[in-house]
């Protein structure tokens, strides 16, 4: 090879290498040429800079790949349209899936670094708040694991939900300011924006051939640029895309202005532009920010289907061609105002007349629900919906009038029925149902767990159900094994591979089960537990090291990791631990305890907040009581997110799942724990059903009321004080929060909790509590047998392997999108 192939060939080499050498050439290219430094000088951000940008050309190198393989088979490619995407630092995951983790530690370690240290140094994206985001990220990863083309869109959020802070015990919201080191793994495209009209009005015009259209004269208009991603799969040839939408000002600077001496006016529009995507969920309370949330959905939905629609058609496809090439999946409600915005660009911006637009719509779109709490089914007043966005109120009256048209042709002189299928309420303040648009536009609407969509057809979709049953479905979440578990926990990832090989990475559900005969294996049982035990101590330190509370790697590590929410029932996890440190003073005998709890509650959500400052108040007694601090801890993780779930769930002995039957759609932290080995103590809802199922019932910790059961005691008319007055443990547990035990002497601090508990107790946590008592004390007991409880753990991974995104990114791929895996990237 002559001298000049040699060095086009080490160019290409260091671009594109997954070597030890390779890679250690890309990190100081990248040192010298993307970041301006020295090694000499190089701080550990600047290395994990340079790892990153080496990463990212390689996931480069197969997205170009990627895209001229979905161009040549024609492919139809998903559109998953979500407010979240929470993706985790990409650096190890992207090293993993591209089969370079062991060749980048052995580059580190030539440069003198440890790639651990660099991995920790990733900001976290603050893209997502809690499972909607997670869960799209998972459903990423096995998009490109499975080969299946597809594009996520979202929102380039400027500032996260907010960093949590604890003082004194209370939460306090910091910024999180994740952009401000920059993003290395986001490539800018400012020549791929589009214009999005907010406010003003609509006219009738006719056009050239006389036809009645409509125009919409907008009273401002932002511009929104895209910020792409590179999203790998595991041991696969396909990469997808992240594409995020960043909000803007058409014309950013106003010279006339500041040439007058205005120079705030100068950049007004700027500022009022790039509120759009500046943070992740606005307190929506006041009209202002409800404004902003609707503007911001808008925003990345108008952005997104503009964006495929140009695609689209540069591939010289017709528009009644879009079902046939793209799915749009709408996660939630969020992005339900898609319904409307695809109909007003077909209609209005490509001359599509109202039933092909309307055939296009319907068949492209599919809707995935999240939610059974009828309050958290996003709606809108109509004068707020109808000021923003004027042509959409307009189009969703018209999509209303044909749809209810339909139903009273189908029931007749049913007026109850149609005013509760009507896209609008018209109860008290007019207001837009988005879940009802999202149900008329789609061809498809799912549940996330089996239990979730039953209770969708019976209870808030029940009249949609009986309308078009033919379009329910049934996809339960799933989460990625390759974060979860060989990410997470490498200890038990190499354990597991050591035992079946590395085929169970990408096919858990066939793999995995061949763990079972394992488990009567007394020297892997051991290993198991070794495993476990490593996991631990790094847990305790990284308590230690954020808390100041010293725990015992060698306790019961019982964790509750998840939003704060009351129907999530944390303070019913408090009454247990208040009951079990008063039976422990009273001499009981128990093994050794850690109650490991974390999460965020919305900075709106007071009683939220208050349970977490009722957590700190139980902490401070509990481990400064000498008399039980050796057999029982408390610790509250600060901030939990991706990072700091990668260091609990392999930990976990005991996954805390313990919502009120009827209210989790599903969970994915549940599934989490399983995979990692923890057992469950949980109730009868969401997925909780599906992995009691596969685990085996001697396997999971049952408690509580069946969602029949609730609802039989709400019927019967639940008093919770009767819970209270008839259990003497329980009466003590309140007793003490009440009387100040644990405020210091404050028996004002706690009183809201004790009363909405006496006094409404919504969630029926008293209810549930003697159950969950005892349930928690056989938890105790199995664990206290090290052999048995060994060999339940490994079962629960065996039989967690359903539990995969891969599975359930096939069934949407069979069942709703209708989408192939790319032949060429097989």
């Amino acid at each position: 090879m002559g001298a000049r192939k040699r060095a086009a060939a080490a160019k290409d080499d260091t671009r594109t290498g997954t070597g030890a050498a390779a890679i250690a050439r890309a990190v100081l290219d990248n040192l010298r040429y993307a970041l301006g430094r020295l090694p000499e000088i190089a701080t550990r951000h600047d290395w994990y800079k340079a790892f990153a940008y080496t990463v990212r050309d390689r996931l480069v190198d197969r997205w170009m790949e990627t895209i001229r393989t979905i161009t040549e088979e024609k492919a139809k490619s998903v559109c998953y349209l979500s407010a979240e995407f929470l993706m985790g630092p990409h650096l190890g995951n992207g090293l993993l899936n591209l089969g370079m983790l062991d060749a980048a530690r052995e580059a580190a370690s030539e440069l003198g670094l440890e790639l651990d240290h660099l991995i920790e140094e990733e900001e976290e994206p603050g893209l997502g708040n809690g499972g909607l985001g997670r869960l799209a990220a998972c459903f990423m990863d096995s998009l490109a694991t499975l080969d299946v083309p597809a594009i996520g869109f979202g929102i380039r959020y400027e500032f996260g939900i907010f960093d949590q802070a604890i003082r004194d015990g209370a939460q306090v919201e910091l910024t999180d300011k994740w952009l401000r080191r920059g993003n290395p793994w986001e490539i800018e495209r400012p020549e791929i924006c589009f214009q999005v009209k907010l406010g003003g009005r609509t006219e009738t015009y006719a056009d050239e051939k006389g036809a009645q259209r409509v125009r919409w004269i907008p009273q401002r208009v932002v511009r929104g640029t895209a910020y792409d991603t590179p999203v790998p799969g595991y041991g696969a040839r396909t990469v997808d895309l992240l594409r995020l939408w960043k909000a803007e000002a058409v014309e950013s600077f106003d010279f006339a202005a500041f040439n007058t001496g205005d120079y705030v006016g100068a950049v007004q529009e700027k500022l009022a532009s790039e509120t759009i995507s500046k943070v992740l969920y606005p307190n929506d309370e006041p009209a202002i920010g409800k404004r902003l949330r609707l503007s911001q959905q808008y925003f990345f939905v108008s952005c997104s289907l503009q964006d495929v629609i140009r695609v689209h058609l540069s591939r010289g496809r017709s528009l009644d061609e879009l079902p046939d090439a793209w799915a749009m999946q709408m996660n939630d409600t969020h992005p339900a105002v898609a319904v409307a915005e695809l109909m007003r660009l077909l209609v209005d911006e490509h001359g599509v007349d109202w039933d092909r637009a309307w055939k296009i719509t319907r068949e492209t779109l599919s809707y995935t629900n999240h939610t059974l709490l009828p309050e958290a089914l996003e709606r809108w007043p109509v004068p707020l919906f109808g000021a923003e966005l004027p042509r959409h109120l307009e189009i969703i009256y018209e999509i209303n009038r044909r749809f209810l048209d339909d139903v009273r042709a189908r029931f007749p002189g049913d007026d109850a029925r149609v005013a509760r299928l009507s896209l609008i309420d018209e109860g008290g303040q007019k207001s837009v149902r988005m879940a009802h648009l999202a149900c008329v536009g789609s061809h498809a609407i799912n549940g996330v767990a089996a239990l979730h969509s039953e209770l969708l057809k019976r209870t808030v979709l029940s009249d949609f159900h009986a309308f078009s049953p033919e379009k329910f479905r049934n996809v339960t979440n799933g989460v990625t094994p390759r974060r979860w578990v060989a990410l997470s926990n490498p200890r038990l990832s190499a354990l597991i591979t050591g035992g079946l090989g590395g085929r169970w990475l990408t096919h858990t559900d066939e793999e995995l089960p061949r763990l079972e005969p394992l488990a009567q294996d007394a020297s892997f049982r051991r290993e198991w537990r070794e495993a476990k035990r490593r996991n631990k101590e790094d847990l305790a330190a990284l308590i230690r090291d954020r808390t100041g509370v010293a725990v015992d790697p060698s306790s019961f590590f019982d964790v509750q990791v998840k939003r704060f929410h009351e129907y999530k029932r944390q303070h019913l996890n408090v009454l247990h631990v208040i009951t079990l440190w008063s039976r422990l003073k009273r001499g009981a005998d128990a093994p050794p305890r850690t109650v490991i709890f974390g999460g965020k509650a919305a900075p709106g959500y007071a009683m939220a907040k208050l349970v977490i400052r009722l957590i700190h108040g139980v902490a401070e007694v509990v481990n400064g009581d000498p008399a039980v601090s050796s057999r029982l801890k408390v610790a509250f993780v600060p901030d939990f997110n991706v990072k700091v779930g990668q260091r609990i769930y392999p930990a976990a002995d005991l996954s805390e799942q313990i919502s009120m039957a009827g209210k989790e759609a599903s969970g994915t932290g549940n599934m989490k724990f399983a995979l990692n080995g923890a057992l469950t103590i949980g109730t009868l809802d969401g997925a909780n059903v599906e992995i009691r199922e596969a685990v085996g019932s001697e396997n999971f910790f049952l408690f509580g009321l069946t969602v029949d059961e609730v609802a039989a005691r709400k019927a019967q008319g639940y008093a919770p004080r009767e819970c209270y007055e008839s259990d003497e443990e329980l009466r003590d547990a309140l007793n003490l929060i009440g009387s100040g035990s644990f405020s210091r002497g404050d028996r004002d601090l706690f009183r809201p909790i004790v009363d909405s508990l006496l006094q409404h107790d919504e969630y029926m946590a008293l209810a549930d509590y003697r159950a969950y008592v005892d349930a928690q004390r056989h938890a105790g007991a199995a664990y206290a047998d090290e052999e048995a409880w060994t060999r339940m753990s490994i079962l629960n991974t065996a039989r967690s392997g359903r539990f995969s995104s891969d599975r359930s990114i096939r069934e949407y791929c069979e069942g709703i999108w209708n989408v192939r895996p790319l032949a060429g990237n097989g």
